[in-house]
């Protein structure tokens, strides 16, 4: 027996799934603790229940809406993508950015080592790589899509799906205890001074919104406008590419109408940047964009891949955890607000930029304040590495190609 969904109803469907997913993660501490998205726990349990229907019972829907909602998401990250606010940063977040990236590149090097090793093709190796870890859910979601259609690779997306739910969970695992051990070794303690890098640097930025301003019904059509004139263009611009020969992801360049949007914001203030709404739509799109993903998901097709797979994700681990402590500490600064950033830096090299808070604020309620920590690294992960991460991901993937 098959259900089958039309547009309207995959959207009820995924909705009902994140609405699930939102439930429990209200009441299990477990999952609220460890920030697992609300998509990937009402999708996963879809997924085993669809699992346990094998043969019996299935569903077929219309993913017509899967693609322009990754395009949106991405479209709102370009969209955040300040220059004037990497400047204001200064050197310690263009350095940070610097580390962040090193770290995407030796990813994806142990993820292609380990898949020749294993004998696991070097395309699927890489979703397991900075793909999902560094990259999170949302960008595991596209490229294994994307890696699907050109290369016709069996359990993709369960495969992203799984390692970038790992890395979630194994980069709040080892960002306390890596930063706590060099706390400990070299005797660090907090200036409880700060030093003035605290707070939000928005409010100086495109047309002067004010940080805590309410979002109104014309904020939302407003960034509405910018975000769908940004994929339209975007979109041009990938056909006039693609007629030269010219090969990059659909998003991509919709990504890069969005960071001209938001410069031109900040540069000219003729227009306003509405975050709160960029972050409302981003947010959605992502959600839903990995709901319906993940209903999608055949499980039984990553048992032949588990083995291949955890190896590459100790291995990526241990990178991290040896990164952060003998990389990001020394050239940070080698003080207490390094290796603050060093404990973050496993949240988000490992999974995302709210477990990298999370990891920090953990440590700073033991050890005292980080504000320059809390002002780096939130700021490469929300807004740069995503970007530097797409373009490493398309060197590899033509490299493994």
């Amino acid at each position: 027996m098959e259900l089958s969904f039309d547009l309207v109803g995959t959207v009820a469907v995924a909705s009902v799934i994140l609405w699930f997913g939102l439930f429990l993660r209200r009441r299990i501490t477990f999952l609220k603790e460890y920030n697992i998205p609300a998509p990937v726990i009402g999708g996963v349990l879809f997924a085993l229940l669809r699992w346990g229907f094998l043969g019996r019972l299935d569903f077929t829907f219309d993913m017509t809406l899967q693609e322009p909602l990754m395009i949106a998401f991405f479209t709102t990250v370009g969209l955040g993508a300040s220059l004037r606010l990497l400047k204001r940063g200064g050197p310690q977040v263009l350095l940070f950015l610097v580390l962040a990236a090193g770290l995407v590149v030796l990813q994806n090097v142990v993820a292609l080592a380990v898949s020749k090793v294993t004998g696991l093709h070097p395309m699927l190796g890489l979703l397991a790589g900075s793909v999902t870890l560094s990259g999170g859910h949302g960008t595991g979601a596209t490229f294994a899509q994307t890696f699907t259609v050109d290369y016709g690779l069996v359990g993709a997306m369960e495969l992203a799906m799984a390692a970038a739910t790992f890395g979630l969970v194994a980069g709040s695992i080892i960002g306390g205890p890596v930063a706590r051990r060099l706390i400990g070794r070299h005797g660090l303690r907090s200036d409880d001074a700060g030093d003035g890098l605290g707070g939000s640097a928005e409010g100086d930025l495109a047309g002067q919104e004010a940080p805590d301003k309410a979002t109104t019904v014309n904020d939302v059509l407003t960034t509405i406008l910018q975000v769908s004139v940004a994929m339209y263009v975007g979109s041009l611009a990938f056909e006039q590419l693609s007629a030269l020969g010219i090969k990059l992801p659909t998003y991509l360049c919709a990504l890069f109408v969005g960071i001209l949007i938001r410069n031109g914001a900040d540069f000219s203030r003729a227009f306003t940047i509405h975050f709160k709404a960029v972050d409302f739509i981003g947010s959605v799109s992502l959600s839903l964009f990995l709901a319906m993903a993940l209903m999608s998901l055949k499980l039984w097709q990553l048992l032949e891949l588990a083995g291949p797979m955890a190896a590459i994700l100790l291995a990526e681990t241990a990178l991290v955890g040896l990164y952060a402590t003998f990389v990001t500490f020394p050239l940070m600064g080698r003080d207490y607000e390094a290796a603050i950033m060093s404990g973050g830096h496993c949240g988000f090299g490992m999974g995302a930029t709210p477990n990298a808070v999370a990891n920090m604020e953990a440590l700073t309620a033991n050890y005292g304040s980080a504000p320059r920590a809390f002002f780096v690294v939130p700021m490469v992960g929300a807004f740069f590495i995503d970007i530097v991460n797409a373009f490493v991901i398309q060197a590899f993937a033509a490299l493994a190609g």
